[in-house]
């Protein structure tokens, strides 16, 4: 029999075609093999063979194999592909359907290679490592895992042998990562200092390829190099506070997440004490107080923890603690009388710091409850008396006195004059203008009080004076009045013709005159504290009915005035009427 002449390049890829057939042939039948080792023949062939031999003796590229990461033959997607410790996943084929021969995925752990499933005509076997976690879709050539274990990191290599074309291979790495748990928070200080301390929070977590972030509320905390800094690790993160502010206290958070998961710590609240600082007593103005009011002074530090407080009189500690000094404390040590400067300082045990408040002056003073004015007790008479008039408070005392006489501010004058510390006044002599209603007013600066004299000065009667008809008609009502200015009020009594009459008012009233009535009408004025009297006449002369021109009643009057109306209006329409009526030639 004559055999067959072969190019060396057709014997040498005929031997090529008869070793690949025998290894996947071998691969096929140690599927039964519990984590058989699978040699690649494409790796043999790499390893043997460089590329410029290999194309020659195939005469086209064959697919590279890059042991690693992923493979350059576009089989599988790039990695690495991150799935959670517990879950599932899937290795997707690139391409979309497929049509071979055989198809085998492989795992590979860094140590040694095992057989994951393999798919033929025959169909579809499972390594045994593998039963019951692995699954193939022959469609597409999908593997999905799980769930996944930690030991399931690794390489996994796929092999392809198409129903037409060469071989091709692929690798992708999978990375099985724990779950991200147990973000929690701890600080190096239980209690910071602000300004004074430096802090170190850490944040641990347990998980895979772990990322940490830092935030503040909602704000993220950023590394300035100055006051944070951050120092990552593998399972956790140092977060430094530098010169810590109150502002740090909190809430903190940290998150830790990797590709697929995120996770938050619980709230982080730092202890950080401050203070006291603004250290100030309420109400601030120099004061006057009432040693009967309901008072207190208050002092205020902003201050974390509450601040301590201790009070001082003139620089002098007066052993009151507490942010409230009431009046009640202040009258107990002896000072209810005394004007006072008073000032508290603030004390903050964690910080070891003291802050003085500003001074704040104090002067009690006992309020005037009452005044009493005194005058004179006996009886005052114009031009012969004089009168002193004094004034006090019941309790207390007054700062200022003021002296009214019927409201109106009194001023010294001649006959007036007040003491240095106008606790009195003297008016001599007395007038009769110096009747009315004498006001002392008392005033401190927490209270004042007022009392009243009324002063009745006697005078007079002053001369008489009488006001009456001098001549009437027989039968006419007669009234003569008379006045005489005097205090108090003036006694009257009347004369006719010298003659005592029974009239003891300052009227005298005839209701019918008379002839005889005609005559001489004296009034006078009797004061009985002074003992003076006035007199004052008046002539009264009563003639026949018609002797006097008493000229016209009210109302003839007032029908003469509309009379003279009445012709007035008629004359002026009658001329108006007549210029109307005659015609006026033009000059033209």
């Amino acid at each position: 029999m004559m055999k067959r002449k072969l190019s060396p390049h057709s014997f040498i890829r005929d031997k090529l075609n008869r070793w690949r057939q025998k290894v996947m042939e071998r691969t096929v039948e140690d599927q039964n093999q519990t984590a058989t080792p699978v040699q690649i023949p494409m790796r043999r062939l790499k390893t043997l063979l460089n590329p410029t031999l290999r194309t020659v003796m195939t005469g086209k590229r064959l697919w590279p194999m890059r042991h690693g990461c992923c493979a350059q033959s576009a089989v599988l997607p790039p990695g690495p592909i991150d799935a959670i410790l517990g879950g599932n996943v899937t290795l997707k084929t690139i391409g979309g359907k497929l049509d071979f021969n055989f198809l085998i995925w492989n795992f590979n752990d860094g140590s040694k290679s095992i057989n994951i499933v393999t798919a033929s005509a025959s169909g579809v076997k499972v390594g045994t490592a593998f039963t019951g976690r692995a699954s193939l879709n022959v469609t597409n050539g999908y593997l999905t895992i799980g769930p996944l274990k930690s030991e399931d990191s690794g390489d996994y290599a796929i092999t392809i042998n198409p129903s037409a074309g060469d071989t091709v291979t692929g690798e992708v790495q999978l990375r099985v990562l724990k779950p991200v748990s147990d973000v929690s928070i701890k600080s190096s200080l239980s209690e910071a200092i602000e300004l004074n301390s430096t802090v170190v929070l850490t944040c641990s977590a347990k998980g895979s390829f772990l990322q940490f972030s830092w935030l503040r509320g909602d704000v993220p905390i950023v590394d300035d190099g100055k006051r944070f800094t951050v120092k990552n690790g593998e399972l956790s993160s140092n977060l430094t506070l530098n010169d810590v502010l109150r502002t740090d206290q909190g809430p903190i958070y940290c998150t830790a997440s990797n590709q697929l998961q995120l996770a938050r710590s619980a709230p982080f609240n730092l202890t950080v004490y401050y203070g006291p600082e603004a250290v100030a007593i309420s109400p601030l103005a120099p004061l006057y107080i009432s040693s009967k009011a309901n008072f207190s002074l208050s002092c205020s530090a902003v201050s974390s923890p509450s601040a301590d407080f201790l009070w001082y009189r003139d620089q002098q500690e007066i052993g009151s603690g507490g942010p409230i000094l009431t009046l009640g404390v202040i009258n107990s040590l002896g000072f209810g009388n005394k004007t006072g400067n008073y000032m508290c300082k603030a004390q903050n045990k964690k910080t070891q710091r003291t802050v003085s408040s500003a001074a704040v002056a104090i002067a009690v003073i006992e309020p005037i409850p009452s005044a009493e004015v005194s005058g004179p007790a006996a009886i005052l008479i114009a031009g012969n008396s004089t009168a002193n008039i004094s004034c006090r408070a019941t309790a207390g005392s007054a700062a200022s006195t003021t002296w009214l006489k019927d409201k109106q501010p009194l001023a010294a004058s001649g006959r007036l004059l007040f003491s240095a510390n106008m606790s009195w006044l003297r008016i001599d002599p007395l007038q009769k203008e110096d009747n009315g209603e004498y006001t002392c007013r008392l005033e401190n600066a927490v209270s004042s009080a007022e009392a009243s004299y009324k002063m009745v000065v006697n005078y007079g009667p002053e001369q008489a004076t009488v006001t009456g008809q001098k001549a009437v008609e027989v039968n006419d009502k007669v009234t003569l009045d008379c006045s005489a200015p005097s205090v108090p009020p003036a006694i009257f009594s009347w004369k006719f013709n010298n003659t005592l009459t029974d009239v003891k008012t300052a009227r005298y009233l005839i209701d019918m005159a008379l002839y005889k009535n005609t005559g001489t009408y004296t009034c006078e004025a009797y004061n009985a504290v002074t003992g003076k009297t006035t007199a004052q006449s008046h002539f009264l002369s009563v003639k026949e009915e018609g002797a006097l021109d008493k000229g016209l009643s009210d109302g003839a009057i007032a029908g003469i005035v509309i009379a003279v109306l009445v012709a007035l209006g008629a004359a002026i329409g009658l001329i108006m009427y007549c210029r109307q009526k005659v015609p006026v030639e033009s000059p033209y």
